[in-house]
Order: structure tokens, then sequence, then C-alpha cells
């Protein structure tokens, strides 16, 4: 197979297979006569498997570093538990952060519902923004300034 075909039987875009190429993730052989890259059905195979782990959220160097672990001869599967297991809780943990910032902008929506349209002043860009109370810290409302 050359790199197209290898591309479209694996879905992804020639550009991902000749990627992983330049990583050493894919090690295609050399057609003699034109010198074009050859794909196996091992290549799929291992392509396959780079997607699936690149899904699930491993990084391309954690990807590597299961490759060799298995070209080893060891298994890897304990490194892979270990490596998804710190990847959920980091995931974890944005994902709360992102539920807290979700919480802070309903929150902001909801106040400047009632605020009016002020224009920038020497003292102020934006006093929605501004005046917004985040976390532990108090500001006071400041008026818009007469004009």
């Amino acid at each position: 197979m050359r790199v197209a075909q290898l591309a479209k039987a694996a879905g992804v875009s020639a550009e991902t297979v000749r990627h992983y190429t330049d990583l050493s993730l894919l090690r295609p052989s050399r057609d003699p006569g034109n010198g074009y890259q050859l794909f196996s059905h091992d290549d799929l195979q291992r392509l396959r498997f780079i997607s699936r782990a690149r899904r699930l959220g491993f990084s391309l160097k954690d990807v590597q570093a299961i490759l060799a672990r298995a070209e080893s001869g060891a298994a890897p599967c304990t490194e892979v538990r270990d490596l998804l297991s710190g990847r959920l809780l980091a995931l974890q943990a944005h994902i709360d952060e992102c539920q807290r910032l979700a919480r802070v902008m309903q929150d902001a929506l909801s106040d400047w519902a009632r605020r009016p349209e002020c224009a920038p002043d020497a003292t102020a860009i934006c006093r929605l923004i501004e005046d917004f109370e985040l976390g532990d810290e108090v500001r006071p409302a400041q008026p818009c300034p007469a004009h």
C-alpha cells in the first residue's frame, strides 16, 4: 500500500501517515523501482492502534513508549493502565475547572443582564468585567459616569 491507500484504509489523512512515518511510528519499506514508501498490513494494524490510542487520550510520546515496550517483548499493559489512570485524573480535574468556569460565566451573564451599557472612560475599559466579583474577591460596582 502507498500513503494514500493506507490513510484511506485506516480512516486518517495522508498527512497523518507522513507525520507518523517521520516520527518512526510507522516504518514503511521502499519500492526499489521508484523509491515510493510501501506499507504492509502490519503497518495498517499499527496505524489503527495508534489512532485508537490517540482517541483514548494518549500522547504520541506515550504511544512511542508503548510501542517500544511491546517491540522489546514486554507487555505494555501495566504502563498503559498507569498512563490512562493519570490522564483520567487530569481530565477530571479539567472538567471540574470547566464546570466551575461555566458557573462563573452564568453568574456573570445574570449579573450583567441588569447592568447598563457604559462607555470606556479614564477609569474603566468595560465595567461589566472590572466590577464582576471573582471567587473571594469583593468589588463594589461603580456606576457609569454621567455623560
